[in-house]
């Protein structure tokens, strides 16, 4: 049974980092090209950061790079979002989501790339 969870938001100042974590069961994270999307209230789902494992790279959104950085722990199955320099324009809730294999980079922030998402986790930045 293939889940990803989630886990690592909550309530920040401006300026201030938070650490999301996704675990991921019944699939190998290495195997797959793992994506965080975010969406706030009345917007679209958004794509922000995404680890390319099978290429071994990472992308990030414009609006992110510099701030965040995602990573990956093949031993423990686990993926990263690294958010630093947070701005109240960041809240929402972040999801992060899985891809088996490679990926065409024009593909990367298209949700119906990805096979598995998890529930989300709130983030909010306050000014």
């Amino acid at each position: 049974d293939v889940q990803l969870q989630a886990s690592g938001g909550g309530w920040v100042q401006a300026g201030g980092s938070l650490r999301l974590s996704c675990a991921a069961s019944g699939f190998t994270v290495s195997d797959y090209t793992i994506a965080w999307f975010r969406q706030a209230p009345g917007k679209e789902r958004e794509g922000v950061s995404v680890l390319r494992n099978r290429e071994s790279g990472t992308i990030n959104a414009n609006s992110v790079k510099g701030r965040f950085t995602v990573s990956g722990d093949n031993a423990k199955n686990m993926v990263y979002l690294q958010m630093n320099s947070l701005r109240p324009e960041d809240t929402a809730v972040y999801f992060c989501a899985a891809a088996k294999g490679r990926k065409i980079t024009s593909t990367l922030w298209t949700i119906t790339t990805y096979d598995y998402w998890g529930q989300g986790t709130q983030v909010t930045v306050s000014s």
